[in-house]
């Protein structure tokens, strides 16, 4: 045998001689069993828990069935001692704060909260303009906008929850009965 294998011969010792060197005597060979080494760490760390878990802030009671005018929406801007998010979609108002990390202060889509984003989300635009400071009829926005605004709706009632419509400068909020929300919340817990 002529193969320039050290330890050729007799016994286990020269079996583990060999494969050592069959192992680590070719580049090629190093190389996959890095490869392979940084596979199984992967697998291995992938696994293992990964640094500590940020604690889910508790969560909040259903708020009650009401009706909001523009200043009273203003105060769930996720900013109060309950941090509560309020966005209203098309003369309805969706308790968003599930979507907190969105919608709450500090998010992508923040300056919603407490505010009518109808507007906004029909023109696409994330800038204050959007925001009006008075009750917004939506009444010079165009099909395609107004179609917007609708999937919108559907999307968020879709998502969130419903608590109640955008009054109209001058509407009286409706009255809704304790017994409503208890179907509603019977509803909701036979649907899942």
């Amino acid at each position: 045998m002529a193969d320039n294998v050290p330890g050729d011969g007799q016994g286990e010792g020269s079996l583990v001689v060999r494969i050592f060197y069959e192992l680590f005597g070719s580049p090629l060979n190093l190389t996959l069993l890095g490869v392979c080494a940084f596979l199984i760490y992967k697998i291995v760390a992938s696994r293992r828990p990964s640094g500590p878990t940020v604690a889910r802030e508790p969560e909040l009671p259903p708020l009650k069935k009401q009706d909001f005018t523009l200043e009273q929406l203003r105060e769930y801007d996720g900013k109060g001692s309950d941090g509560r998010v309020l966005i209203a979609v098309n003369g309805k108002v969706f308790d968003v704060t599930r979507g907190k990390r969105f919608y709450g202060p500090g998010g992508p889509y923040g300056l919603f909260a407490g505010h009518d984003a109808s507007r906004a989300l029909a023109t696409f635009s994330l800038g204050e303009d959007a925001l009006k400071s008075e009750y917004d009829d939506l009444s010079d926005l165009n099909s395609l906008q107004m179609e917007s605004v609708r999937e919108w709706e559907m999307q968020f009632q879709e998502k969130y929850i419903y608590v109640g419509k955008l009054l109209k400068p001058g509407e009286q909020p409706t009255e809704y009965s304790d017994t409503e929300d208890e179907e509603k919340t019977e509803t909701e817990k036979k649907a899942e």
